[in-house]
This record gives C-alpha cells, structure tokens and sequence, in this order.
C-alpha cells in the first residue's frame, strides 16, 4: 500500500482536523510506521482528545472511503496531489500550515501558473459586479490566471470574466470535489474545470460548512502573488483573505469606491492600511511586471476592455453637439436624469429626446431606476 492510502485513511477519519492532520504530516515520513507500530504516536504531543481520534483511525481505518477517493482519482481531470510531490504548487508550499492534501479537479499544470486572487462581496453593487467582470477579462487576456473562491457576487463574476476572455481560473472549494456549492453554478463549475481547475483540502463527501469557507481563505491568497478586493464590507471574508495575503508577504490590492457605499468601505480601510489603490487593471500588471514575461506585457498593454471616458466620447465625434455634450456627462458608473441636467445645463426635453437615440445607437445603457451609463460591450 502507498503512502497517499495512508494519509488518506487519517484525512477522513473523524476527529481529525486540518491541524492534526497537518502535525501528521509534519512528524511522519512514512505514515506506515503509524499503522505498523502505533507506539510511535508518543512521539508526538497532542492533546487528548486529538490523540484518541488518530488512535481510532490507526485501529479503525475506513479503507473503503480510501478505495472511493483512490478511484474518484482515477478520472482523468481529478487528482490528488500530497505536499511532498512536485506537482504541489510551490507558492503554496511557502505559506503557513499549507494543506498537506489538495483535490484537483482539472488541469494541474495551472496551479502553477502565475496567480491574482480577485475577492469581495456575495451582494456587490451594479460597479462592482461589472468591474470584477471588467478586470478579470483584462488580466485574464493578459495571461494572468484568476483565482477566487467560486460564491455568489464577486467572486463568481471574476470567474466569468476570466472564463468569457478565453483565459485560465481556478476556484478553491469550501466543501469536497463531489459537491458543487452554490449549486446554481454547476456550469460555472464544468468551465472551471475545462479551462482551469477546481481545488479543495477536502476530503469527498465534506458539505458546505461555515468554518470551512475562511479556512480556505489562505488558500486562494496562497496560490496567488497577489490579491485584489472588489468591494468589501468591514466585516467580510474578503478581509480575511486580504488579512492572510499579508501574513503570507503577498500583495494587496484594493479598488475605491464611494463613500456612500458601505461596500467599498473595507477596501477604503485596506488602502488606509497600506493596500494599493487601483484604479485599472494595468496598475496591477505593473505592479507585477517582473512576473510576467516581456512578450505577454507587450501585448496586454495594447488590450483593454474598459475603455475610458474619453476615449468613448472622442469616437463619437461624428454625433450632433447635443448628444457630445450629454455623453460627457456619463461616465460607467449610472447616473439620473437630473444629474446630466445638472451638469450640462440642458433641459429635460432635450436630454430625454437624445438619450433615446443614444440608446438606440447603442452608446449608452439604461438601469433600473431611471438610471443610464456608458455602454461597455
């Protein structure tokens, strides 16, 4: 029997935590010696409780679970990878405590590509859900790998983005490989898989446990050289992620927003902090320049898929006056009817007649409550 048998055998047994599990790993070459000589776990210290479920799963080992995970690594895109092999991503190796076991679901060669953990809100507002989307296709298309954690919101977008640009995105799991939470994204899951991959310290069968999820944010900042916050409350997750980013001497990145938007107030505290403040996704390339390879850089300056303001309205230099006018008025972010009135000085009749026919020329977009914004795709 091989020695990933072994450490899956005291991975599943219960009692045994991600910490114990760890000491294991740390202590025993060879986790035959537990089972052959069990006298041998004197030589670790471990409080009692801890030491009682290693001894059951010494005495007791679930060798039919090990068979199920042994196959469930026999499909082609799965994978089980012990900290000690070569295909273990070496950026996660630096970190503290990093998990000793990882489930693979998709191509392995990726996790040791170069990472950005992109993070924030389940519930973000209109901005953040298009600037994760906008930011993730970018650095994405740049050759960048993003890496999130596959929630609602935020996350889900930056998988999106990197997915929709043809690009490669890893999500890390708070449950087993066998379960896909949420399960609304069941395709995000299979493009993930298909175009990057899927990873989770947890053994098959594991349900979406609330302690697990900031568990596993060490993880997603571990694999990444650095980790940029959409938008985050000042109690959120996000927090943590960026928190273990630091710890793990990676950078933080962090984009403003309003100060009106309790959303973006975590990411005000993080550039407080000492975060970086971004404004587009090429600050975030030139922070990592030396990272990437001369040729991707070359290329990536020459692609955006947010385009300025400035640009959009220099395009439309063909338009009637009015309707230059009003377009300088609106930027990305959807605004009302009454501040283009207050900032351009026209009256509501002729603002209303040429947002129809911008609209209808596909300049511009309308939002619900009356609101409007440049059109971005």
């Amino acid at each position: 029997m091989d020695d990933l048998s072994y450490w899956l055998a005291l991975h599943k047994a219960p009692g045994i935590g991600p910490a114990t599990f760890s000491q294991l790993f740390e202590h025993f070459q060879k986790p035959e010696t537990l089972f052959n000589s069990p006298e041998a776990l004197n030589t670790l210290n471990l409080a009692p409780a801890r030491r009682l479920a290693v001894q059951k799963a010494i005495q007791e080992p679930d060798w039919s679970m090990v068979e199920q995970e042994l196959e469930w690594s026999e499909a082609p895109e799965n994978h089980i990878l012990l900290l000690t092999q070569t295909e273990y991503p070496e950026l996660l190796k630096q970190i503290h405590a990093p998990p000793p076991l990882l489930f693979v679901k998709g191509q392995l060669s990726v996790l040791s590509d170069i990472q950005l953990a992109m993070v924030g809100s389940r519930n973000p507002s209109v901005d953040g859900h298009e600037t994760a989307w906008q930011f993730a296709h970018h650095l994405a298309q740049s050759g960048m790998v993003i890496t999130s954690g596959m929630a609602l919101g935020i996350d889900a977008q930056s998988h999106y983005g990197a997915l929709e640009a043809k690009g490669k995105s890893i999500a890390v799991a708070g449950t087993g490989l066998d379960r896909i939470y949420p399960a609304r994204h069941k395709k995000l899951a299979w493009q993930l898989v298909e175009q990057g991959a899927i990873i989770s310290e947890y053994a098959l069968g594991t349900g979406p446990m609330k302690h697990n999820f900031p568990q596993r944010n060490r993880i997603i900042s571990g694999l990444s050289v650095g980790t940029l916050v959409v938008e985050a409350a000042l109690k959120s997750g996000s927090l943590i992620t960026a928190q273990t980013a630091l710890e793990q001497a990676r950078e933080v990145f962090a984009i403003p927003g309003s100060i009106y938007n309790p959303l973006t107030r975590g990411c005000h505290q993080l550039i407080k902090s000492g975060a970086k403040l971004i404004e587009n996704a090429d600050d975030i390339l030139e922070e990592l320049s030396n990272l990437m390879f001369a040729s991707q850089l070359g290329s990536m300056n020459n692609q955006s898929t947010t385009p300025s303001p400035d640009t959009v309205q220099n395009s439309h230099s063909l338009l009637p006056k009015i309707q230059q006018q009003i377009l300088k008025q609106i930027g990305f972010n959807p605004v009302s009817i009454d501040t283009i009135i207050n900032r351009s000085g026209l009256s509501n009749a002729e603002i209303n007649a040429n947002l129809v026919l911008l609209e209808v020329d596909d300049y511009i977009q309308s939002h619900s409550g009356g609101l409007v914004s440049l059109k971005t795709t």
